[in-house]
């Protein structure tokens, strides 16, 4: 099948349209860091804390109106640190929900497809009715770390596209 780009992070890399978001947004004391590394990869990393009901540091990508007509999945190409994340989608900017997949890095390079169809539907860590993730359009997609405990991370990403 034939990929579609997203975002592909070299040492010439535009950071502009990324942003880290984290808990503070809700009284949170998390601090997360997105920056591109001296070998040319986006470095997602830094410490989630408990402290004032927070738990979450999250970096979003905004982007023009992607036609995903005809795919089925995200592809990510990382290196994580044998924790988990969620990768999280929008089909537009302003809906208050994402689509949410939970992945497990391996503390390895690897490949970690995510299907469309197993993306929910979620508002602040809850799980709405609705349908899951299908093709049509994207505007927004992002990587939250949030695993109910204080912990240190550094996740590494080389690319995200969509098959």
């Amino acid at each position: 099948m034939e990929s579609q780009l997203i975002f592909d992070f070299n040492a010439d890399s535009d950071m502009t349209n990324w942003y880290v978001v984290d808990d503070g947004v809700m009284g949170g004391l998390s601090q997360g860091q997105f920056r591109l590394n001296a070998e040319g990869h986006g470095e997602f990393s830094g410490d989630v804390s408990l402290d004032n009901n927070g738990g979450f540091s999250s970096i979003r990508f905004y982007s023009e109106t992607l036609d995903l007509r005809g795919k089925t999945k995200f592809v990510l190409r990382v290196k994580g640190d044998g924790k988990g994340y969620q990768f999280r989608s929008k089909k537009n900017s302003k809906h208050y929900y994402s689509y949410v997949y939970k992945m497990q890095t391996s503390g390895d390079w690897e490949t970690i497809e995510v299907p469309f169809a197993k993306m929910y539907p979620s508002f602040r860590g809850r799980t709405l009715d609705g349908e899951n993730f299908n093709d049509g359009q994207l505007q927004e997609i992002g990587i939250l770390v949030g695993n109910k405990k204080e912990e240190s991370f550094r996740l590494l990403i080389d690319k995200i596209e969509v098959q």
